[in-house]
């Protein structure tokens, strides 16, 4: 007999959680065999990393709402996907790692396309072209171009683009957060130079036009920014249906706007 009540109760517990895992209702549910893309229309949400402090690519306004170039293009792909937009901030730093860690879907922070990131990510199809300018103070003689920063210091986040190519060209890069960090430690003489996008330095001397910098060299070829993604097949929809997106906003004129409105020039074409 007590045999018996105990296959009935292996029986039941059995059924029971067969009858939970199809309820939806927890990570066993049939949502979660769907891909990334997938899992995002069950959420109804993308999660979508950035630095949040980087004008006009994505900043808070007078008000504190989060705002800039990437939010706006974020929130305009969410919407095509038929999902919502939510942003997560962070140090540079911090952004691959968290969407290594799975901590969000993907990040939009005017992240340029490099052989190096490309071994391990997947990116979508560009939204902006950029060149990288080298800025230094405006009683600086002695750094005229690229080639100069041998044996200098500059100020950047490492990890990014213009730490990586600074590095290149023999400089020691002072690990700093912000622009307006990396434009201060020039200002005061902590490092010789630094490097960022160009539109980005423009931006800066519309808001703080008497700040004593000059931009001394341009890199000959734009870089494309796009959206990275984890590489593997579950993202093979997300990143077509991206890409759909940022061709539709170029073909409807939304890029143009937007890169008109923050940088006051069109970065959205070559």
């Amino acid at each position: 007999m007590k045999k018996r009540m105990t296959g009935i109760l292996m029986a039941f517990t059995l059924a029971n959680s067969l009858l939970l895992s199809g309820c939806g209702g927890n990570s066993g549910s049939a949502s979660s065999d769907a891909d990334h893309l997938g899992r995002i229309r069950d959420s109804g949400k993308i999660v979508m990393a950035m630095e949040g402090q980087w004008a006009p690519w994505t900043y808070h306004d007078e008000a504190g709402d989060l705002v800039g170039f990437d939010t706006e293009v974020g929130k305009a792909i969410a919407d095509k996907l038929g999902v919502n937009a939510e942003f997560v901030e962070g140090e540079w730093d911090g952004l691959f790692a968290g969407l290594d860690g799975g901590r969000y879907d993907c990040i939009i922070n005017g992240v340029e396309i490099t052989e190096e990131r490309q071994q391990k990510y997947d990116f979508t199809a560009p939204y902006a072209y950029i060149k990288t300018a080298l800025v230094v103070a405006d009683d600086n003689t002695d750094i005229t171009s690229f080639e100069d920063l041998a044996g200098r210091t500059t100020s950047n986040s490492l990890g990014s683009t213009y730490a990586d190519l600074a590095a290149e060209y023999g400089a020691e890069v002072a690990n700093v957060d912000t622009l307006s960090e990396t434009i201060s430690m020039v200002l005061s003489g902590r490092a010789d130079a630094t490097l960022n996008a160009e539109v980005s330095f423009y931006d800066y001397l519309s808001e703080h036009p008497d700040a004593a910098f000059k931009i001394v060299d341009l890199t000959d070829e734009a870089s494309e920014v796009s959206i990275p993604l984890v590489k593997g097949s579950d993202n093979d929809a997300l990143r077509t249906e991206i890409d759909k997106a940022i061709n539709e906003l170029r073909a409807d004129g939304t890029l143009k706007s937007l890169s008109e409105k923050y940088f006051g020039s069109d970065i959205s074409s070559r």
